[in-house]
């Protein structure tokens, strides 16, 4: 009991430090946007991710049924080229607040597809807290109508973002149940491998050759996101989904649009409107609400085991 405890607490901590980390992605996105397309920002993100994962897909050995290798190269065509080229078009026409906050609906998304398709259950709390968090960032994207300087929140760039966030929930649960019965570091390897692999024929030929003359600015946002905000993250994810269930998972996805909201506002002057912050701290008051509840997950951690 102690022991499973003990990897409770791991899985949280990993979580949460996932959801922090993502939280600046979207800043070293929009710093590299300055300079490249979204493509190549995000086919270099993934070069990044790759040069991390090589080493570690080498210690480990993985034997997949013919199932589970479609069952991957699905997943990661989810997870990477549809999910991070819609994700970051729709940064490309917002602010990195906007869409920050944006993906605070991910945890509504991801808690319904769990109890749809992985059967764990949510209490009334629970799905109060999250129809919150979606009001919230609704109020969020409502406020982008209204904004006409250039660069600032556009609605179409809002709601590409949360497109990429249910393409994001397949990616999930499609991961969650290869990680049942095979290793976590080993799977996120191979998802970063085959999805790296699928961009290639999208964004060559869409957007050329890789540019290679590039600020050092621009080299230090796309090696951060990549090294750290995808390889990092993922691995960190993955792990704490294999302890925890995903709808209690999802709760810490809500420290991404905090941190990266707080980013946007305080390193690149992004401006935000009353119902942005409206909806912004109905979000962050709906992940305390679900973090603190006393008895919040027993009956799903004996579904999990």
């Amino acid at each position: 009991m102690a022991m499973q405890q003990h990897h409770r607490l791991y899985g949280i901590a990993a979580c949460a430090a996932a959801g922090t980390i993502w939280g600046c992605g979207f800043y070293f996105g929009k710093i590299a946007l300055r300079e490249i397309s979204v493509g190549h920002m995000v086919l270099y993100r993934f070069l990044f991710a790759c040069v991390v994962m090589v080493p570690i897909a080498m210690r480990h050995k993985l034997r997949l049924t013919r199932n589970e290798w479609l069952l991957l190269l699905v997943s990661s065509f989810l997870g990477v080229p549809l999910q991070f080229l819609t994700q970051f078009y729709g940064l490309s026409m917002t602010t990195v607040s906007h869409a920050s906050l944006m993906v605070g609906t991910l945890p509504v998304l991801l808690a319904i597809g769990a109890a749809l398709f992985a059967h764990e259950r949510v209490d009334t709390v629970g799905w109060l807290a999250l129809i919150g968090s979606a009001i919230g960032a609704a109020l969020i994207a409502l406020g982008a109508r209204h904004a006409t300087a250039g660069g600032g929140p556009t609605l179409a760039g809002d709601l590409l973002v949360i497109l990429s966030m249910f393409i994001a929930l397949f990616w999930i649960l499609l991961n969650k149940r290869l990680m049942r019965h095979h290793n976590p570091v080993v799977i996120t390897a191979l998802g970063i491998f085959c999805g790296t692999a699928m961009l290639l024929p999208w964004v060559l030929p869409h957007d050329g050759l890789l540019p290679l003359h590039l600020s050092l600015r621009c080299w230090a946002a796309l090696a951060a996101s990549g090294i750290l905000c995808t390889a990092t993250t993922t691995l960190l994810w993955n792990y704490g989904l294999t302890q925890v269930p995903a709808s209690f998972a999802g709760v810490f996805l809500n420290l991404e649009p905090l941190v990266g909201s707080l980013l946007g506002v305080a390193l690149l002057s992004d401006h935000l409107g009353p119902s942005a912050w409206l909806g912004g701290i109905l979000i962050l008051a709906t992940a305390i609400a679900l973090t603190t509840r006393p008895q919040s997950h027993v009956e799903e951690e004996r579904m999990l085991a």
